[in-house]
């Protein structure tokens, strides 16, 4: 099957956006893997090693044809009004960002209001800046306009954490993936939440993005990341890599093919009780140490639930 030029573009469009995001803002990029009308993935804004839930919603646009309707200084961006509406009634402030491909630039602005013009046709554009270039430069504006009072900004990551909540709470099974690279000083990792949909292949990514801890730990920092779930080993997965251990370290074959235990299992993993911690299963070559951990709804996620049941339809009850 061929790949359209279109799709090449829209994916270049997405990974310049996600290198600018990341290695001159110094943020995280989360690309949004599952649906999301008119959104293709969520800036996290970071001050030093701090996630303090300030996000912005980005659509990303690629290609010389967003670039032929010269502005004042700039360029005009015409969204269809579905969009518009979709873009001014989200939770989150909106970023259109024009990816160019001869100057590898990614130029940006929010869609709100006061960027919104109306036309003599009805229709709707934005005007999108030469100088508002994805980079250092666009740090202050795009923390501002992520800014909030702190309790708006809790409720806003409840708000958009609300899929992931249901599907708990109809019994299905959440994973976090990790990989981290272990050797580098900036603490650079990437977290794929999924689905294990239990059928022997692997889980169906929901969302992806990329962090930088420094030092902090990924044990102390991914639980935050989702408060409204506790978070703990992916049995199956933990329960054959300390298998795997233990056979590595406690079995032994003689030549004759007579199998020999040094320990029992049980008293092997008794006396080592790091491993009821949260911890990589894996290690890839000496570099990147690979997590795979367990999202169990809790007291916050089914409270924060129950009350948007009642302000959605009045439903007074705790529970579905």
């Amino acid at each position: 099957m061929r790949r359209l030029p279109s799709a090449r573009t829209a994916s270049i469009g997405v990974a310049q956006t996600r290198l600018a995001v990341e290695e001159r803002l110094e943020w995280l990029f989360r690309e949004q893997l599952a649906e999301d009308y008119g959104i293709d993935a969520q800036i996290e804004v970071v001050e030093g090693e701090s996630v303090k839930g300030r996000l912005l919603a980005v659509q990303i646009k690629s290609g010389e044809s967003w670039f032929k309707e010269p502005g004042p200084n700039g360029w005009w961006f015409r969204p269809d009004d579905d969009h518009v509406q979709y873009w001014t009634n989200h939770s989150l402030p909106v970023v259109v960002v024009l990816y160019e491909p001869q100057s590898k630039r990614c130029h940006w602005q929010l869609v709100n209001t006061r960027t919104l013009v109306g036309t003599s046709t009805g229709r709707w554009k934005v005007l999108v800046p030469a100088d508002q270039v994805l980079n250092e430069t666009a740090r202050a504006p795009l923390r501002e306009a992520a800014e909030g009072d702190p309790y708006v900004l809790r409720i806003r990551e409840l708000r958009l954490a609300k899929p992931w909540m249901e599907l708990l709470s109809h019994d299905q099974r959440l994973v976090v993936e990790i990989d981290e690279w272990i050797n580098k000083t900036s603490g650079r990792g990437s977290i794929t939440l999924a689905v294990d949909r239990e059928d022997g292949e692997e889980p169906s990514p929901l969302a992806a993005w990329s962090v930088f801890l420094g030092t902090a730990s990924y044990a102390d920092v991914v639980p935050q990341l989702f408060a409204w779930a506790d978070v703990g080993l992916h049995e199956e997965t933990y329960d054959s890599a300390d298998h795997d251990q233990y056979e590595e370290e406690c079995v032994f074959v003689d030549d004759e093919g007579d199998r020999f235990e040094a320990q029992e299992y049980q008293d092997w993993r008794a006396s080592r009780s790091h491993l009821s911690e949260l911890r990589p299963y894996n290690n890839l070559s000496g570099e990147v140490d690979v997590w795979r951990l367990e999202l169990t709804l809790n007291d916050l996620g089914r409270a924060f639930l129950a009350l948007d049941r009642f302000a959605t339809t009045g439903d007074r009850q705790l529970t579905p």
